[in-house]
């Protein structure tokens, strides 16, 4: 996306006016465009979705999740207005939402430097437990959210399938697991919900990044987070300290038993970021083996959360 490119679809748009603008690139992962536009009066944020993926396997995903992204952001608003950016206006695969501003830090950013706050983590799980519990069985997210060939782009396929090709031993488990989420449809899921997704400033957590939104199994969240939690603490085993406040937070706020579907697909997704095609970046090569070995021990039987976690601990 060129400001040549960009600029006239945001003057058609209405979103901004003038000439005097300045257009600088953010960074925005892997699968989308993100730039900060801005005039003497206005700033804004647009981001435009990437048809291949910046990472090493060929990731193909069609563009039309920017508008599944759009449309997270428009559903979740009235039940949590301060969680979500204000969308301004958008169209085929861009959309402009509000400059969020620079007090507010990227969690992850946060994480890696050893900066573990307990009140981060609980606003974490408790937004999405909300979430999960306000969408629960909703006709409207049910029928809005009906995006599971975009799920299974990003995440069923990259994720569980691709790992069961590379990883035989747990292949049964994997493609299971697959078919499994593919079938459950029970509350609108973010899909990505993970520290890097998340802005954090006083008493305020922001949701970014929803483009895998898709009305599914909300244990694909949670487990999805704790993922990232439990990796975190192979740097730094204080971020262990993290995953029952956000359990806790998340099940006080959701009301639905799913400890024992998320930790299997914590598993799943654990080595999925070893042998996926989106691999965690900040793990040696013998963290990956360690993270590779602990999962095989475990998921044939999977334990409850709290004795997996006291398992981790063990071997981080």
């Amino acid at each position: 996306m060129t400001s040549e490119d960009l600029l006239p679809r945001l003057q058609s748009a209405g979103l901004i006016n003038g000439t005097d603008l300045r257009v600088t690139p953010l960074t925005g992962g892997v699968s989308s465009d993100i730039v900060l536009v801005e005039s003497p009066t206005q700033r804004l944020v647009v981001k435009a979705a990437l048809e291949k993926l910046r990472v090493k396997d060929d990731w193909f995903v069609d563009v039309s999740r920017n508008r599944v992204e759009q449309s997270f952001f428009e559903y979740v608003s009235p039940l949590m207005p301060a969680a979500v950016p204000r969308i301004l206006g958008g169209g085929a695969g861009w959309f402009a939402m509000e400059y969020l501003g620079d007090e507010l830090q990227n969690w992850k950013s946060q994480l890696l430097a050893g900066h573990f706050e307990t009140e981060t983590v609980r606003l974490a799980g408790d937004v999405l437990g909300r979430l999960h519990d306000a969408s629960w069985n909703d006709p409207v997210a049910r029928e809005r959210f009906d995006t599971l060939p975009n799920f299974q782009a990003l995440r069923i396929d990259p994720y569980l399938l691709t790992t069961a090709e590379r990883v035989p031993e747990a292949a049964a488990v994997l493609r299971a697991e697959a078919a499994r989420l593919a079938e459950t449809k029970l509350a609108l899921v973010h899909g990505d919900y993970s520290p890097k997704n998340l802005l954090v400033g006083p008493q305020r957590l922001i949701v970014l990044d929803a483009e895998c939104a898709w009305f599914g199994d909300p244990a694909f969240d949670a487990a999805f987070m704790l993922t990232h939690l439990h990796l975190k603490a192979l740097l730094n085993p204080q971020a262990l300290q993290l995953i029952p406040v956000f359990w806790s937070a998340y099940t006080s706020a959701c009301g639905h038993d799913l400890e024992q579907r998320t930790v299997k697909l914590l598993l799943c997704l654990l080595l999925a970021r070893v042998h996926g095609k989106s691999p965690a970046e900040y793990l040696s090569a013998e963290q990956r083996d360690l993270v590779t070995r602990f999962v095989l021990s475990h998921l044939s039987q999977p334990p409850s959360l709290a004795a997996l976690t006291e398992a981790w601990a063990a071997h981080a």
